[in-house]
């Protein structure tokens, strides 16, 4: 069984809807800081790209404790400035009951794949999004040129990936 967790209402709808009749997919709206699930009731928990967005990740990653299996594995692949990437690492090495598996800087590897995407992404922007909010959406996307696909190829921005398992 595979399920999303998601904040967003509208977002968990549009997965529901793009994503309805694929077996044992759900998807459910809630907090990370605040998972909507029993304890011990995964093996696997995935998060990308979002835990930097979360105003308490100490909460978070006790979320992650709660709702893992013994023996679980916590994956989770984000990105943030060289210093605060460091304070996650060091919070991820010191996690009770979790030992790290693998912590590996994966910026050059982002890089190039957001460079090998972008005339395809270009193209989408260019021909679904209104033209008033493109920049928005090439911003988020990492276009080329823009602040973030900027800020990851001169490392001010960092982008790395951790597995852990729960002891």
């Amino acid at each position: 069984r595979y399920v999303g967790c998601d904040f967003s209402k509208s977002a968990v709808k549009l997965c529901r809807r793009t994503h309805q009749g694929v077996v044992n997919l759900d998807f459910v709206t809630g907090d990370a800081e605040g998972l909507p699930f029993e304890d011990a009731s995964f093996d696997v928990l995935l998060n990308v790209e979002s835990s930097h967005c979360y105003g308490d990740v100490d909460a978070f990653f006790g979320e992650v404790s709660r709702v893992l299996r013994p023996t679980g594995h916590f994956a989770i692949a984000d990105f943030r400035t060289p210093e605060e990437m460091d304070g996650v690492a060091a919070k991820l090495a010191e996690l009770p009951g979790f030992r790290v598996l693998e912590s590996v800087d994966i910026t050059e590897r982002v890089v190039a794949a957001l460079s090998s995407d972008d005339a395809r992404k270009r193209q989408l922007i260019e021909e679904i999004i209104s033209p008033r909010l493109r920049h928005l959406f090439g911003e988020f996307a990492g276009l080329s040129g823009g602040r973030m696909f900027t800020s990851l190829q001169k490392r001010e921005m960092v982008y790395h990936r951790f597995l852990l398992q729960k002891c």
